[in-house]
């Protein structure tokens, strides 16, 4: 894989949690963000597929067995027995 270097401003207290972090998981600064911006980027594809998946189910409807009819009034839905 190529890889290229970029600069980060971040805020020294956050620097100073993520070394503190990845010291923890034994791990590089670097391989801690690339781990979280993946991780990030794959639930974001996730969500658009799935959310796709299930705008495709709502446009085609679901067989509620009326065969498209209402056979219940207004009155009868809201009847108090």
């Amino acid at each position: 894989m190529e890889r290229q270097n970029i600069t980060l401003a971040l805020p020294k207290d956050l620097i100073k949690r993520a070394k503190s972090m990845a010291v923890s998981e034994d791990k590089s600064i670097s391989q801690l963000l690339k781990e979280t911006l993946e991780k990030r980027l794959k639930d974001e594809t996730n969500f658009k597929s799935a959310k796709r998946r299930q705008l495709a189910l709502l446009k085609q409807g679901f067989d509620l067995g009326t065969k498209g009819r209402i056979t219940a009034t207004r009155e009868m839905l809201h009847e108090r027995g």
